[in-house]
């Protein structure tokens, strides 16, 4: 029985992860293909004469995975322009004067803009930080630095942190944590997603700096552990002896 166990998790452990990946990949091609069948519904409703033309393309597989993609690499390359700019914050005007779906929008497009800007600090650091108590570290990741009136009730320096769960890491917990209780992490953010889903598992192999790069400073609790600073030592007996007034 040992024997039949240890063939069937092996077989496990060769299908699962292919399994898992053509999963996802369906996932996102039903995601894409339902946004073309509703393009295709709404142009039917709006002129009925392409009802046979559309019966035709709701029967080619993949269609729509490719049409979106084409819609989304063009409209990249019709925002690279100036006029493009120009269209995009008209369209930003538009779509924040209408009273339900501005904030909608706004709240989805500052958070867009945060995560998928080069020059901006979302997810660009994977940190260790002490959660859900003093003692128990967990993988987090820098989201930024608080502002606003949260900003104003935080004495000293403090980051924002997103602790993902597993091994769902799409849901988790925004936390606003001290910088001296932050380490900073040398592994990749893509390595910390796997650390976390695994489970601690699959863990990331130890990070040595390239040639050349200079190696970062140890701060107590920044990129190293909090460490108390060392107590005094005690005077030797030859200190004492030089130390004592004569008579």
């Amino acid at each position: 029985m040992s024997r039949l166990r240890q063939y069937f998790i092996t077989g496990l452990l060769v299908w699962l992860p292919m399994g898992v990946t053509v999963w996802v990949l369906l996932w996102l091609v039903g995601i894409l293909d339902g946004i073309f069948l509703g393009v295709l519904a709404a142009a039917e409703a709006v002129t009925p004469g392409l009802t046979p033309l559309a019966d035709q393309l709701r029967r080619i597989p993949g269609l729509g995975v490719i049409l979106v993609a084409i819609v989304i690499f063009g409209t990249g390359v019709f925002v690279a322009n100036m006029f493009g700019q120009w269209a995009v914050r008209q369209w930003d005007k538009l779509m924040t004067r209408i009273p339900v779906v501005r904030s909608i929008y706004s709240s989805v497009k500052q958070v867009s803009d945060t995560l998928f800007s080069g020059s901006g600090q979302a997810f660009s650091r994977a940190l260790l930080v002490q959660y859900p108590r003093q003692g128990a570290w967990t993988i987090a990741f820098l989201t930024g630095k608080p502002g606003g009136e949260v900003a104003r009730h935080l004495d000293g320096d403090y980051l924002s942190v997103y602790v993902p769960t597993t091994p769902n890491p799409t849901s988790g917990f925004f936390l606003m944590v001290p910088r001296a209780d932050v380490i900073e992490l040398q592994m990749s953010v893509d390595e910390a997603l796997k650390y976390v889903i695994s489970m601690g598992v699959v863990v990331p192999p130890m990070r040595e700096p390239r040639p050349g790069q200079p190696v970062p400073a140890q701060v107590p609790g920044v990129t190293g552990p909090v460490t108390a600073a060392p107590p005094p030592a005690a005077p030797s007996m030859a200190d004492a002896a030089i130390s004592r007034p004569e008579p």
